[in-house]
């Protein structure tokens, strides 16, 4: 019996999904019986233990349902961007080796250009809710089927990408556990403790599902016997009338949502009850120590920030006190992991002196099919890194420099220059081309292409580019400004000189 059945047994009748926007629930005993035939289901079709399904679907009950069932059924899962573009979904969906795509009928489009595009090739295809051409019915497969014991299968994870210092996605494919520990709490419990979490805890999830942290303090909430709130998208009046309607007690944000949330109006900022709330999660992307401190002065010191990556190598947390303390800083590392900043040689700096973040003690992991890139995030003595930048400070508290040399970050999407300008540099008018990100007072950073065109630009150009980039690229990633240059600033070896554009350009 895994977590969720407990809670089914325990707690039949309670609430486990708000969807508001539609008015739908799912109980525990119907997400629980749902996720059992799932699992049923994708056992039946010849999935074996440690095989891959993708999931492209928007936030509906389905998801939730999915993913319950691949940990029931000893599978792994890789939640997909809605927003990627057909040759991304490709290059996962191969670099996964995931045997079955399973799409929601919202994105029937995107799912038609996948076949068409052969992005797909022999998989088994299926469609959550309406039908999809192409695409076998999810319901028509649970349809047959009646609750029933499940096979002793390992414990089913879940499988993400994130972006690559190339441009393309890194698998983090990690081992599964066996069929004893369905039960078992997860090895790192800290988030439990550190955020209050418990069978009380009514969740608001304002973000996509196929995000790593929304996707995991959902299933956190639920195995911890509480409800999740799942909004559509996100909507800053919305979010704040669901902390009051549905006595959300906990949140995850992004600080491009706080800038929405700070911008609506006084009237609307006040009439909504938000003393149910009492801790607000942030992360993603370096938040404007101006946007936090209005948030703390309105919601109380209730927000607590974390720094960490999909890769799990290590987190540093910080309290709102704490960080009225130190504005700009990330915090502390917690399970006795220990942090080093080192330079270029792999020497310990001291403090107040930027250099790479490495941490000591953490779990080791490895980047699917990608031994390089592992070894690069490890150093002699075993330490690991996500490649960003940052310093401490005397009494050993983190703060951020850069989040790797040339990541953008724009509304909590990290979003790397080499695919922009791989696919740019296809376009006939561009001989040379490079991406930097520029401030943005919203998203925090947004993409600026910086382009040195093969004769004289057409007055259409630029508009020109971001079509041609639309073709490949996900929306966030298409160069929302694109300057002409005469030439890129290099080195005498011909190198790019990334920092000196940066300085350039970044005053938008």
């Amino acid at each position: 019996m895994d977590h969720l059945a407990r809670w089914a047994a325990q707690q039949p009748g309670k609430t486990a999904l708000h969807f508001p926007e539609v008015g739908e629930t799912r109980s525990y005993a119907h997400l629980d019986h749902r996720a059992n035939l799932a699992a049923q289901w994708l056992i039946n079709l010849g999935l074996q233990p440690d095989d891959t399904v993708a999931l492209l679907c928007d936030n509906r009950p389905e998801f939730f349902e999915v993913a319950f069932a691949t940990r029931r059924a000893g599978l792994h899962y890789t939640p997909l961007s809605i927003h990627l573009r057909p040759r991304e979904i490709a290059y996962v969906l191969q670099d996964s080796g995931a045997r079955a795509l399973i799409v929601s009928d919202a994105l029937a489009e995107l799912a038609q250009d996948l076949i068409a595009q052969g992005a797909v090739g022999d998989r088994l295809r299926f469609a959550i809710g309406g039908p999809v051409p192409g695409y076998e019915s999810y319901e028509a497969g649970l349809a047959p089927l009646q609750p029933a014991p499940l096979p002793a299968r390992p414990v089913g994870r879940v499988f993400l990408y994130s972006s690559g210092t190339t441009g393309l996605p890194k698998g983090i494919r990690r081992t599964l556990m066996g069929p004893e520990h369905h039960a078992s709490p997860e090895p790192d419990m800290h988030w439990k403790h550190w955020y209050g979490f418990d069978s009380s805890t009514v969740y608001l999830s304002p973000a996509p599902l196929y995000h790593a942290a929304p996707n995991a303090y959902c299933m956190r909430t639920l195995n911890e016997g509480g409800s999740v709130v799942v909004l559509k998208k996100f909507d800053a009046a919305a979010c704040l009338a669901a902390i009051e309607r549905y006595g959300v007690t906990h949140s995850q944000w992004v600080p491009t949502m706080f800038h929405r949330l700070l911008a609506l109006p006084e009237a609307v900022r006040a009439q909504h009850d938000l003393s149910s709330h009492r801790c607000a999660i942030h992360a993603a992307a370096p938040c404007p120590p101006a946007v936090k401190r209005a948030m703390i002065t309105w919601w109380g010191p209730i927000l607590k920030e974390y720094y960490a990556g999909s890769e799990s190598i290590g987190t540093t947390v910080i309290d709102s006190e704490t960080w009225l303390r130190k504005p700009g800083s990330v915090g502390q590392p917690v399970n006795n992991v220990k942090l080093h900043i080192l330079d270029e040689a792999g020497e310990e700096l001291p403090p107040h002196e930027v250099g790479q973040i490495w941490f000591e003690g953490g779990p080791p992991f490895a980047y699917h099919n990608a031994a390089d890139k592992t070894a690069a995030a490890r150093n002699a003595q075993g330490w690991q890194s996500l490649g960003d930048l940052g310093s401490v400070d005397e009494e050993g508290f983190l703060f951020l420099s850069d989040r790797r040399a040339d990541l953008i970050l724009s509304g909590g999407v990290n979003i790397y220059p080499a695919e922009i300008e791989a696919a740019l540099a296809q376009h006939p008018g561009v001989r040379e081309v490079a991406v930097v990100g520029v401030p943005h007072a919203d998203f925090g950073e947004q993409v600026k292409a910086v382009v040195v065109p093969s004769g004289a630009p057409a007055a259409t150009l630029a508009e020109d580019l971001r079509d041609f980039a639309r073709r490949d690229l996900a929306g966030p990633k298409v160069p929302r400004l694109i300057e002409f240059v005469d030439e890129l600033p290099r080195s005498e070896a011909g190198k790019l000189l990334r920092r000196i554009l940066k300085e350039q350009h970044r005053g938008g």
